[in-house]
């Protein structure tokens, strides 16, 4: 069975996967080039002498046929380039993971319309909140969203995602004996438990070592028809996400934010160098050309609840931004004990919400 030799490629940390895809199109079957020679990799023009050592060296001590068991008996699922099933656009990029193991349910996933979502760990709350507002706009389509499961951005577009009824798949950098960060470990539960799925490039027990982040960003990038950034530093791991992007030929998109964020800095640099601009759901309809199923109401389109005037007093008071008892007893002249029993009244609601001490803002 050819898949076990894929797996024990995959199992080797010292060689990557240009190197096992470099190897298969050059012997042209898997096994072969398991057990291919030194004088063999040799012949290979520009394979480097010192790496095919190197993976003589720890190929050796691989048990095959373990290595197949551990994943089979993991319950993890896996891919090989040379499966007709293996994502097409993964496929085209120039590095692809020559195996990608995954939960859940991948194939209940449109891979035809996938929307790739990067940004800030440390995103702002504004910043959180116009992804959400854009995000949901997707709702009930038949689109999916494709992010890296980090804390920041990334957990926004997974959680919204979910919460709206789209189909979401989180890369990981890290084998599936490790969840990180483990604060979305309920997180992880609910993509694969059905709502989309989970996949990776590293066998069960690679961790979550740090030159692995960056490497995980092209199969997020190359599994989507285009990026969505959201919020980047000039140094950040979404900017290097937005340039794997550009070099796989894939569509850039990003939301602006505001000009004194520093996690804007990378969004305008983009933005001048001719990323699409992203205000609304339909300009990311209308950037990748897709027309989606049962597309629910955006978030500018859903119906209020019927507003008394304190209420819509309020209301328009918090149109532009959050806003602290003072200045909206000022916007909207009401006294105090007017205004703290309509603003409890309109977040039972759900049309407003409290953002820290005595601050509010638009649900």
């Amino acid at each position: 069975m050819k898949n076990k030799y894929w797996i024990a490629f995959s199992s080797i940390e010292q060689i990557d996967s240009l190197f096992i895809k470099r190897l298969y199109e050059y012997f042209g079957d898997i096994e072969v080039a398991f057990n291919s020679s030194l004088a063999e990799l040799k012949n290979i023009e520009g394979l480097s002498v010192k790496k095919a050592e190197n993976f003589l060296k720890y190929r050796d001590k691989v048990d095959i046929d373990r290595t197949y068991t551990e994943v089979e008996t993991r319950g993890i699922n896996f891919l090989t380039l040379e499966n007709e099933n293996y994502p097409e656009l993964l496929r085209q990029i120039s590095n692809p993971p020559a195996v990608l193991y995954y939960k859940g349910k991948l194939f209940e996933c449109n891979l035809d319309k996938t929307l790739a979502v990067v940004g800030s760990r440390r995103a702002s709350s504004a910043g959180r909140d116009d992804l959400r507002k854009i995000l949901s706009g997707l709702g009930g389509t038949d689109i999916c969203i494709i992010s890296g499961l980090a804390s920041g951005i990334d957990t926004v577009a997974h959680t919204t995602a979910i919460e709206n009824n789209i189909k979401t798949i989180g890369v990981i950098a890290s084998g599936f004996d490790y969840t990180y960060p483990t604060s979305n470990k309920t997180l992880y539960e609910n993509i694969i438990n059905g709502y989309g799925a989970i996949v990776s490039e590293y066998y069960p027990t690679f961790e979550p070592m740090k030159f692995r982040f960056p490497q995980r960003n092209r199969i997020v990038s190359g599994l989507a028809h285009g990026t969505l950034v959201c919020e980047a530093s000039l140094k950040s791991g979404a900017l290097i996400t937005a340039n794997l992007t550009l070099e796989q030929g894939r569509e850039l998109m990003c939301i602006p934010g505001a000009i004194s964020n520093p996690n804007t800095q990378g969004i305008y640099k983009l933005l001048k160098n001719g990323a699409s601009i992203i205000t609304e759901t339909e300009d990311i309809l209308n950037t990748l050309g897709w027309e989606v199923k049962g597309q629910s109401q955006s978030a500018d389109q859903l119906t209020l609840p019927m507003l008394t005037p304190d209420e819509e007093k309020i209301y328009n008071s918090l149109e532009i931004e959050e806003k602290g008892i003072d200045e909206l007893l000022s916007l909207t002249g009401l006294d105090i004990d007017s205004l703290l029993m309509n603003l409890t009244t309109m977040e039972l609601k759900g049309i407003i919400k409290q953002c820290g001490a005595d601050r509010y803002k638009k649900a």
